[in-house]
């Protein structure tokens, strides 16, 4: 029972310190590039893709670019674009067979020029990538359940020891208590390194985020409070409510159309990973609460799923997520509930 005990704890403290030394990249990185480069990226810290577009809806719509009305139709102006995500929704208005608000969210969304905003905010260290994310959660499940199942795996070990002990010979101290310290360390570092793991801002993000939000406190435009502090903070209740409408919808399954065979966006063949909510205090993918909704948090997807914008969603497989919806199989993306 002594090698018994001494294997289980060497095993439980080489795994603990392996998973307490993995550390993500924002926090390699923590004192170094702090900083984001234009509004799309306090977009996508604060709330993932799904903030990223109805950050730039907002901004073409107020100046006029775009008109947005019920029910949830959306007709372009001015074919003036400013940046690449703006670019991206022209592109895919002019390809779509309707101007269905909730269906550009989704496709826009899904886009390169969104997505690659979450790659260069992950190779700065201002995000985990998704990868690593599942990775280190994984393991910090596996050593925190190990463990913990191992609290009743060695109760039943002493009560072994104890009933083929010699009544003449010394009793020994129970195997329980010899690897009791290991067990509750173990189980400790495992489960509350997982729950970390599901928070995508890294240290450096969420400093990022602040200070650009302590600089531009006095800001009042309609796109900058999107941004930063979600829907729930656009002063035109018509847009707020076209908005909000359309990530609560669930788009029909995909059938391939014009906007999804185009080689030009290339939406679809893209291998989309990044999910909405991935604001401060998130988790799962992203965070806990509406990446596309009014709070600065987002969403709890699962890994590498696909969704449409707002609170609390369930997600399936292989695609960039926003939160609160329900979604389909493959790049397709929902609306949120």
């Amino acid at each position: 029972m002594n090698t018994l005990a001494l294997v289980v704890t060497l095993v439980v403290a080489v795994c603990s310190v392996l998973q307490l030394a993995t550390r993500r990249t924002g926090a390699r990185n923590a004192g170094g590039t702090a900083y984001v480069h234009d509004l799309s990226e306090v977009a996508f810290l604060c709330g993932g893709p799904a903030r990223v577009v109805d950050t730039a809806l907002t901004r073409m719509h107020m100046d006029g670019r775009l008109a947005i009305g019920g029910p949830g139709i959306v007709a372009v102006q001015r074919e003036e674009a400013h940046d690449a995500v703006e670019r991206a929704v022209l592109h895919d208005l002019a390809a779509a067979r309707n101007g269905s608000l909730s269906r550009l969210r989704e496709d826009v969304m899904r886009h390169p020029a969104v997505q690659e905003i979450g790659d260069g905010l992950a190779a700065r260290g201002l995000l985990a990538a998704p990868g690593e994310s599942r990775a280190r959660r994984a393991r910090g499940l596996v050593l925190g359940i190990g463990c913990a199942v191992g609290f009743p795996v060695s109760i039943a070990l002493t009560v072994a020891q104890y009933a083929t002990h010699d009544a003449y010979a010394d009793i020994p101290l129970p195997f329980f208590l010899k690897v009791l310290p290991a067990l509750v360390a173990g189980t400790v570092i495992g489960l509350v390194t997982a729950a970390a793991a599901k928070v995508r801002l890294t240290t450096s993000g969420r400093a990022a985020v602040d200070t650009h939000r302590t600089a531009n406190a006095q800001v009042t435009d309609p796109a900058h409070l999107v941004a930063t502090r979600g829907l729930g903070a656009l002063p035109d209740p018509g847009l707020q409510g076209q908005l909000v409408t359309a990530a609560r919808q669930r788009p029909a399954r995909r059938t391939p159309s014009a906007s999804s065979r185009s080689a030009s966006s290339g939406a679809v063949f893209v291998p989309v990973t990044w999910c909405a909510g991935v604001g401060p205090g998130g988790g799962g993918c992203g965070g806990s609460s509406g990446g596309g909704g009014d709070s600065g948090t987002g969403s709890a997807c699962s890994s590498g799923s696909s969704c449409g914008g707002g609170g609390g969603s369930s997600c399936s497989s292989g695609s960039s997520c926003s939160s609160g919806s329900s979604c389909g199989g493959g790049s397709s993306c929902g609306g949120s509930s």
